[in-house]
């Protein structure tokens, strides 16, 4: 039985509670929040939770073996350093800080410690992202030409952090995860309209070494909830909107291919305009997809699929986009 405390119960943490509540040899026996009345919430829910306010209670507690960290970005660095040196597993959620010397440190420590941290780049583990990673893989969408997605909505409004850092991981850890490498350089525009200097809409763009370029549109301030991402290739094309209740993934046999005219110089293009497929594809929920690969990889000592080095070159490419973001947009080059 792995045992596990929940550390930060607004947004969030509850869905932690409730997947690994669920789950086999798992049990979440205590929730930590400074809001006492998001405890009050856990603890009418689940009776046998315990509830406290101070983080101490959990660092020293020996019998916990792991801690899933949902508290703002902010303080992330700081909780999960003290939870891996004193010796728990942490699976902790997006992003895993806001700086890469940050969360070098935290890699370090778990190596040091012999520990999983894990970041919760809970789309890594949706089937729809397995499937398309798998089709691209084999070959499906011959040469990947380009990616964008859009992740808006009206809120949920953060304090600690802006739209980009806390919506835009999502879509570039599986822009970097379908692409297969991480982009030479990035640029980055947005606006602060509710808040000064906390843009709560951004639009940044990735350019990579293959020649594939992509762009990502986050905001907190939309009359629309929108989840997609759209993939252009060579031989297909498809779209994964995770807000379609029916079809979250759709397939387009749809291509333009060019033929050299006789003379060698040049070309004809053709537009090839097929049918549109809808794969049937496993319905499991995502997180609870992630939550049991932590908790495989505490069992096993493996690391997981979205480990602390994976983290690292989607942290890369948010602190660029965030110079470029403070520059007027200023292309930026990533370095990891």
């Amino acid at each position: 039985m792995i045992r596990i405390a929940v550390v930060g119960c607004g947004y969030w943490g509850p869905n932690y509670v409730r997947v690994l509540s669920e789950l086999q040899n798992c049990e979440v026996t205590v929730c930590c929040d400074l809001d006492e009345s998001k405890l009050l919430a856990i603890k009418t829910n689940r009776a046998s939770i315990r509830t406290t306010t101070d983080i101490e209670t959990i660092l020293k507690d020996e019998t916990i073996d792991a801690v899933c960290i949902s508290t703002p970005a902010s303080t992330h660095y700081s909780l999960a350093l003290k939870c891996l040196g004193n010796g728990k597993n942490v699976l902790i959620e997006k992003p895993l800080t806001l700086g890469s010397s940050e969360a070098k440190d935290l890699v370090k420590m778990a190596e040091r410690m012999n520990k999983i941290l894990m970041v919760g780049h809970v789309y890594q583990y949706h089937p729809v992202m397995i499937e398309l990673k798998k089709r691209i893989l084999q070959g499906d969408f011959g040469e990947i030409y380009y990616v964008y997605s859009t992740r808006t909505g009206l809120g949920p409004i953060r304090s600690d952090t802006n739209a980009m850092w806390d919506l835009a991981p999502h879509d570039i850890s599986m822009i970097l995860e379908l692409v297969g490498s991480t982009p030479k350089s990035v640029s980055a525009t947005g606006s602060s309209y509710l808040r000064p200097n906390i843009p709560d809409v951004v639009f940044l763009n990735m350019k990579f070494r293959s020649n594939v370029i992509s762009q990502v549109h986050v905001s907190w301030l939309d009359p629309h909830k929108i989840r997609r991402l759209t993939v252009v290739g060579s031989k297909m094309m498809a779209v994964f909107d995770d807000v379609d209740v029916f079809g979250k993934l759709k397939i387009f046999k749809k291509n333009v291919a060019r033929f050299k005219q006789s003379d060698g110089y040049e070309f004809l293009l053709n537009i090839a305009d097929g049918d549109t497929i809808i794969p049937k594809i496993d319905s499991s929920e995502p997180l609870k997809n992630m939550c049991k690969c932590f908790l495989e990889s505490i069992k096993n000592g493996e690391k997981p699929i979205t480990d602390g080095v994976s983290a690292l070159s989607s942290l890369a490419v948010l602190e660029s986009c965030q110079e470029s973001l403070d520059n007027q947009g200023k292309p930026v080059d990533v370095k990891i």
